[in-house]
Protein backbone atom coordinates (compact mmCIF):
# COMPACT_ATOMS: atom_id res chain seq x y z
CA UNK A 1 0.00 0.00 0.00
CA UNK A 2 1.31 3.51 -0.81
CA UNK A 3 1.56 5.70 1.95
CA UNK A 4 -0.10 9.05 2.03
CA UNK A 5 2.13 11.88 1.18
CA UNK A 6 1.18 15.16 2.80
CA UNK A 7 0.26 17.97 0.20
CA UNK A 8 -0.50 21.37 -1.11
CA UNK A 9 -3.94 21.60 -1.93
CA UNK A 10 -5.69 22.53 0.48
CA UNK A 11 -3.69 25.45 0.35
CA UNK A 12 -4.06 26.12 -3.22
CA UNK A 13 -7.89 25.77 -2.76
CA UNK A 14 -7.87 28.05 0.03
CA UNK A 15 -5.45 30.17 -2.10
CA UNK A 16 -8.04 30.32 -5.14
CA UNK A 17 -10.73 31.29 -3.37
CA UNK A 18 -8.85 35.08 -2.69
CA UNK A 19 -7.62 33.94 0.80
CA UNK A 20 -4.53 35.45 1.36
CA UNK A 21 -2.72 34.03 4.38
CA UNK A 22 -3.05 30.07 5.13
CA UNK A 23 -1.51 28.74 7.99
CA UNK A 24 -1.17 25.19 9.42
CA UNK A 25 -1.00 24.32 13.09
CA UNK A 26 -0.40 21.69 14.89
CA UNK A 27 0.89 20.76 18.21
CA UNK A 28 2.65 18.28 20.23
CA UNK A 29 3.58 17.32 24.20
CA UNK A 30 -0.63 16.05 24.75
CA UNK A 31 0.81 12.81 26.21
CA UNK A 32 3.98 13.53 28.23
CA UNK A 33 3.81 13.35 32.03
CA UNK A 34 5.73 16.39 32.17
CA UNK A 35 6.61 19.52 30.46
CA UNK A 36 4.23 22.15 28.34
CA UNK A 37 2.34 21.41 25.34
CA UNK A 38 3.73 23.33 22.10
CA UNK A 39 1.79 24.54 19.11
CA UNK A 40 3.69 25.76 15.84
CA UNK A 41 1.71 27.87 13.00
CA UNK A 42 3.15 27.66 10.07
CA UNK A 43 2.87 30.13 7.12
CA UNK A 44 4.44 28.54 4.13
CA UNK A 45 5.14 30.10 0.64
CA UNK A 46 4.02 28.12 -2.23
CA UNK A 47 6.82 28.99 -4.12
CA UNK A 48 9.21 27.88 -1.87
CA UNK A 49 8.32 24.96 0.31
CA UNK A 50 10.82 22.90 1.85
CA UNK A 51 11.24 19.03 0.13
CA UNK A 52 10.79 16.35 3.09
CA UNK A 53 8.08 18.04 5.01
CA UNK A 54 6.07 14.72 6.79
CA UNK A 55 4.83 14.03 9.91
CA UNK A 56 7.28 14.86 12.60
CA UNK A 57 6.68 11.26 13.62
CA UNK A 58 7.81 9.84 10.85
CA UNK A 59 11.42 11.54 10.78
CA UNK A 60 14.72 11.14 12.82
CA UNK A 61 15.73 13.95 15.28
CA UNK A 62 18.38 14.82 12.82
CA UNK A 63 16.15 15.12 9.56
CA UNK A 64 13.77 17.28 12.06
CA UNK A 65 15.93 19.74 13.26
CA UNK A 66 17.17 20.30 9.62
CA UNK A 67 13.76 20.82 8.16
CA UNK A 68 12.69 22.95 11.47
CA UNK A 69 15.96 25.21 10.03
CA UNK A 70 14.46 25.44 6.93
CA UNK A 71 11.10 26.08 7.74
CA UNK A 72 12.03 28.94 10.17
CA UNK A 73 14.51 30.61 7.25
CA UNK A 74 11.76 29.77 4.43
CA UNK A 75 8.35 30.50 5.91
CA UNK A 76 6.40 32.48 8.47
CA UNK A 77 6.60 30.83 11.91
CA UNK A 78 4.90 31.06 15.67
CA UNK A 79 5.32 29.29 18.49
CA UNK A 80 2.93 28.94 21.63
CA UNK A 81 2.97 26.78 25.00
CA UNK A 82 0.85 26.49 27.65
CA UNK A 83 2.33 25.55 31.14
CA UNK A 84 2.73 23.16 32.98
CA UNK A 85 0.71 24.64 35.52
CA UNK A 86 -1.70 26.20 32.94
CA UNK A 87 -2.33 22.17 31.71
CA UNK A 88 -3.26 21.23 35.28
CA UNK A 89 -5.88 24.15 35.69
CA UNK A 90 -7.76 24.22 32.36
CA UNK A 91 -7.02 20.23 31.28
CA UNK A 92 -4.94 19.20 28.50
CA UNK A 93 -7.19 19.62 25.37
CA UNK A 94 -7.88 23.58 26.35
CA UNK A 95 -4.34 23.52 27.23
CA UNK A 96 -3.52 22.71 23.79
CA UNK A 97 -5.87 24.73 21.71
CA UNK A 98 -4.58 27.68 24.03
CA UNK A 99 -0.80 26.87 22.50
CA UNK A 100 -2.06 26.46 19.22
CA UNK A 101 -4.17 30.06 19.52
CA UNK A 102 -0.69 31.55 21.33
CA UNK A 103 1.23 30.48 18.37
CA UNK A 104 -0.94 31.81 15.37
CA UNK A 105 -1.00 35.30 17.50
CA UNK A 106 3.09 35.23 17.49
CA UNK A 107 2.75 35.21 13.44
CA UNK A 108 3.51 38.15 11.63
CA UNK A 109 0.91 39.27 10.43
CA UNK A 110 -2.52 36.84 11.37
CA UNK A 111 -3.78 34.53 8.76
CA UNK A 112 -6.92 34.58 7.17
CA UNK A 113 -7.30 30.48 7.81
CA UNK A 114 -6.17 28.14 10.10
CA UNK A 115 -5.51 24.81 9.25
CA UNK A 116 -5.53 22.50 12.23
CA UNK A 117 -4.44 19.05 12.85
CA UNK A 118 -7.55 17.32 14.99
CA UNK A 119 -11.22 17.34 15.13
CA UNK A 120 -11.80 19.60 17.47
CA UNK A 121 -11.50 23.26 16.71
CA UNK A 122 -9.90 26.02 19.48
CA UNK A 123 -13.15 27.85 20.54
CA UNK A 124 -10.77 31.07 20.58
CA UNK A 125 -9.38 30.55 17.30
CA UNK A 126 -8.08 34.01 16.09
CA UNK A 127 -9.22 33.49 12.65
CA UNK A 128 -11.21 30.92 10.76
CA UNK A 129 -10.35 27.81 11.17
CA UNK A 130 -10.60 24.06 9.41
CA UNK A 131 -10.24 21.30 11.22
CA UNK A 132 -8.49 18.04 9.45
CA UNK A 133 -7.63 14.64 11.31
CA UNK A 134 -4.41 12.89 10.58
CA UNK A 135 -3.47 16.76 9.37
CA UNK A 136 0.13 15.93 9.56
CA UNK A 137 0.12 13.01 7.73
CA UNK A 138 -1.83 15.14 4.75
CA UNK A 139 -1.42 18.49 4.89
CA UNK A 140 2.20 20.29 4.23
CA UNK A 141 1.43 23.24 6.00
CA UNK A 142 0.41 21.15 8.85
CA UNK A 143 3.40 18.34 8.71
CA UNK A 144 5.51 21.64 9.22
CA UNK A 145 4.00 22.63 12.16
CA UNK A 146 4.45 19.64 13.26
CA UNK A 147 8.07 19.87 12.64
CA UNK A 148 8.77 22.72 14.45
CA UNK A 149 6.62 21.93 17.39
CA UNK A 150 8.37 19.03 18.15
CA UNK A 151 11.93 20.37 17.73
CA UNK A 152 10.82 23.30 19.92
CA UNK A 153 9.33 21.60 23.07
CA UNK A 154 12.24 18.81 22.85
CA UNK A 155 15.18 21.69 23.07
CA UNK A 156 13.10 22.57 26.06
CA UNK A 157 12.92 19.29 27.65
CA UNK A 158 16.45 19.13 27.31
CA UNK A 159 16.88 22.13 28.81
CA UNK A 160 14.76 21.29 31.91
CA UNK A 161 16.72 18.32 31.79
CA UNK A 162 19.77 19.89 32.97
CA UNK A 163 17.95 21.50 35.79
CA UNK A 164 16.34 18.34 36.95
CA UNK A 165 18.32 15.49 35.79
CA UNK A 166 17.60 11.70 36.56
CA UNK A 167 14.67 11.75 34.73
CA UNK A 168 16.00 11.12 31.21
CA UNK A 169 13.91 13.63 29.57
CA UNK A 170 16.74 14.52 27.22
CA UNK A 171 15.82 11.65 25.28
CA UNK A 172 11.71 10.91 26.67
CA UNK A 173 10.80 14.63 26.31
CA UNK A 174 8.49 13.61 29.23
CA UNK A 175 6.99 10.66 28.06
CA UNK A 176 6.44 8.00 30.14
CA UNK A 177 9.13 5.49 29.64
CA UNK A 178 10.01 2.95 31.61
CA UNK A 179 13.05 4.92 32.67
CA UNK A 180 11.01 7.85 33.40
CA UNK A 181 8.13 6.16 35.36
CA UNK A 182 11.18 4.23 37.42
CA UNK A 183 12.61 7.44 37.86
CA UNK A 184 9.27 8.91 39.66
CA UNK A 185 9.40 6.13 41.74
CA UNK A 186 13.14 6.83 43.20
CA UNK A 187 13.09 10.49 42.99
CA UNK A 188 9.77 11.65 43.37
CA UNK A 189 7.68 14.18 41.21
CA UNK A 190 9.27 17.34 40.09
CA UNK A 191 7.37 21.19 40.00
CA UNK A 192 7.02 19.78 36.01
CA UNK A 193 5.46 16.90 36.11
CA UNK A 194 1.47 17.21 35.24
CA UNK A 195 0.24 16.02 38.63
CA UNK A 196 -3.34 15.43 37.50
CA UNK A 197 -1.72 12.53 34.99
CA UNK A 198 -2.20 9.04 36.47
CA UNK A 199 0.65 7.70 36.75
CA UNK A 200 2.03 10.84 38.53
CA UNK A 201 -1.37 11.06 40.51
CA UNK A 202 -0.51 7.55 41.51
CA UNK A 203 2.92 8.34 42.87
CA UNK A 204 1.80 11.46 44.75
CA UNK A 205 -1.53 8.91 46.51
CA UNK A 206 1.24 6.88 47.49
CA UNK A 207 3.72 9.11 48.96
CA UNK A 208 0.29 10.81 50.96
CA UNK A 209 -0.79 7.40 52.46
CA UNK A 210 2.81 6.53 53.72
CA UNK A 211 3.34 9.88 55.05
CA UNK A 212 -0.10 11.06 56.45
Amino acid sequence: MTAVRPDFSLETEAFARGVRLVAGVDEVGRGPLAGPVMAAAVCLVAEDIPDGLRDSKTLSARRREGLAAEIHARALVGLGEASTGEIEEMNILQASHLAMCRALAALPAMPDLALIDGNRMPRALPCDGLCLVKGDARCLSIAAASIVAKVARDAVMTELAQHWPGYGWERNAGYPTRQHLQALRDLGVSPHHRRSFRPVHNILWQEKSVNP
